[in-house]
């Protein structure tokens, strides 16, 4: 029961993960006033969305010199990471669905020749290690999308912008919180992945293995020592007795030495 839950656990965290990465869409607005104000352009509106492929988001800004338009696109490419980390969230989101079908259902086949524990603890290692590595590469995309998505960042990209006679400002910058939500949620899935490790590792062979490793040498110590201490026992109480049979006076030589006197007082 407690590896059914534990596997329902994986399988929700997995969900927030992907989802609250792979849903995403967002997009910043600016405005450039131009000192010539039917040039101006006061909402211009760039959107992006998973898998965060930023040097294919295009726009195009006034140049404030005529009616000619300057096309611009957002730099980096996060993509990699993105997707990296997704694919991990799915895979072991199938993965713990299945795990549990098979700890409800199929129970003596998972245990027959102990293969079943044995694949289980394996796949369990691998995806412990793809959580950590797809979380710690997603945070460091995450970091450089926040940083191409700058508005300040992508002002200075404008020629307009350059020009102190012209203002440009940004309206509104991307809200980030889901994104951060998912690097929460990409740690928080090695943590419970890595903590399974030892609850699979307790099912396998190699467990029960060591155990009667470590046991055997112990009993054989244990029994060798109770048996010296027998016969220790066994010999002092033997050694004693002995002993205290040479110390004492034997009955003859008691009755010897108590005759003597007798004597002598008849001669008397």
């Amino acid at each position: 029961h407690s590896k059914t839950f534990n596997q329902l656990e994986n399988q929700l965290f997995a969900i927030f993960a992907f989802a609250t990465c792979g849903g995403y869409s967002g997009g910043l607005r600016l405005s450039v006033d131009c000192v010539n104000k039917t040039e101006s352009n006061l909402s211009i509106d760039i959107a992006f969305a998973y898998p965060f492929r930023l040097h294919q988001v295009t726009f195009e800004v006034p140049t404030c010199e005529g009616k000619e338009r300057q096309k611009l696109a957002l730099t980096g490419d996060s993509s990699s990471s993105a997707e990296f980390f997704v694919t991990v969230a799915v895979f072991a989101f199938l993965y713990s669905l299945a795990a549990t079908v098979v700890y409800i259902f199929f129970q003596n086949k998972y245990r027959e020749n102990n293969r079943g524990p044995l694949i289980d603890f394996i796949v369990t290692v691998v995806f412990s290690f793809l959580w950590l590595v797809g979380s710690s590469a997603w945070a460091k995309g995450l970091s450089d999308v926040k940083v191409a998505t700058d508005p300040k960042e992508v002002l200075l990209l404008m020629s307009a912008c350059k020009q102190p006679s012209n203002k440009c400002m940004a309206v509104h910058s991307p809200v980030m919180s889901s994104l951060n939500t998912s690097v929460v949620f990409g740690f928080l899935n090695f943590i419970l992945w890595a903590g399974n490790i030892w609850f699979v590792f307790k099912e396998t062979g190699w467990h029960s293995s060591g155990q009667r490793y470590l046991s055997d040498p112990m009993e054989k110590h244990s029994g060798s020592y109770s048996h010296g201490g027998y016969n220790q026992d066994s010999y002092g109480s033997s050694g004693g007795y002995d002993q205290q049979a040479s110390m004492g006076p034997s009955s003859d030589e008691f009755g010897q030495q108590s005759s003597a006197p007798a004597s002598f007082t008849n001669q008397i």
